[in-house]
């Protein structure tokens, strides 16, 4: 059996680390001769640590899948988007207060320093001026950062697509107004081959049309020589819907968006609560 998890929201609990639950059940399951890979919008750097903090070797899907990096650190795939195609869409948002972005290269994270300003601005503001679901998320996206390694700030990102050999695998845009982000993913949607996701209903998440965790857990399991039918997947976010469509087995988190749970096989704990850990002895309990 291939077991697939995501990251965020799911594998890390709310301090953004691996759990001891966690990692010993991702190890009994590893000793059991089931594959344990982790599939993400991080980069590959981020989740390659934390699983290196916690004492695991894992396949690794990153970037929504733009990117596959066996244990052996071998790239299986790589799949960035067309440069001169997304950068009109860069620029826009470049000069709109109110969007902020991330761009991400295959081992780095690009922020401008004056949007991470504005989103620090933002999470500092009281509840009389914006709702107290925005101010936890606005928090937990500042922490999340300081939490990934691979972040640099940098005056004017211009100077990073200008770059030819910086190749864009994902580009991550968040915003508290709902006009600003529908503009944004109209803008991208224009462009082809291109795939419009999202982790959370104030973001969205850019990638190549043929980058989704689905295609990279399945690339994976297509290496180890594992069957649709024997992928277990586990998730909260909307960004984790293609590989819960092509799996075997789907596990929705308690945390999960509702369309997750609506089309999970089984719904575990919560990723403060060990759920990853809970959902593999399920999954084990079941053969």
């Amino acid at each position: 059996m291939l077991i697939a998890l995501d990251m965020d929201g799911t594998t890390l609990n709310e301090e953004g680390q691996i759990s001891p639950e966690n990692k010993e059940a991702i190890l009994h399951a590893q000793s059991l001769g089931h594959i344990v890979i982790i599939a993400t919008g991080r980069s590959y750097m981020d989740a390659e640590r934390q699983l290196r903090l916690a004492g695991l070797n894992c396949p690794v899907v990153s970037l929504n899948g733009a990117l596959v990096t066996l244990p052996d650190q071998t790239l299986a795939a790589s799949i960035p988007m067309n440069k001169e195609d997304i950068i009109p869409a860069l620029l826009w948002m470049n000069e709109v207060p109110g969007l902020y972005y991330e761009v991400y290269t295959k081992d780095n994270v690009y922020v401008e320093l004056n949007k991470r300003v504005e989103m620090e601005k933002l999470a500092t503001l009281n509840e009389d001026e914006v709702e107290e679901e925005f101010r936890w998320l606005l928090k937990a996206m500042v922490e999340m950062q300081f939490q990934q390694a691979a972040v640099s700030y940098v005056e004017n990102m211009e100077e990073i697509w200008s770059k030819e050999d910086n190749l864009i695998y994902k580009t991550l845009v968040f915003s508290l107004n709902r006009e600003l982000l529908k503009e944004a993913s109209l803008r991208f949607s224009a462009i082809p081959g291109l795939i419009i996701t999202a982790s959370h209903s104030s973001n969205i998440e850019i990638n190549h049309k043929n980058a989704n965790k689905g295609t990279g857990v399945a690339m994976v399991a297509k290496h180890y020589g594992i069957p649709a039918a024997q992928i277990a997947v586990m998730g909260d976010s909307y960004n984790d819907l293609p590989m819960f469509e092509m799996a075997g087995y789907r596990i929705a988190m308690e945390n999960a968006a509702p369309i997750l749970k609506e089309t999970a096989d089984f719904i575990t704990l919560n990723h403060k609560e060990h759920g990853v850990a809970a959902g593999i002895r399920h999954l084990l309990d079941k053969q």
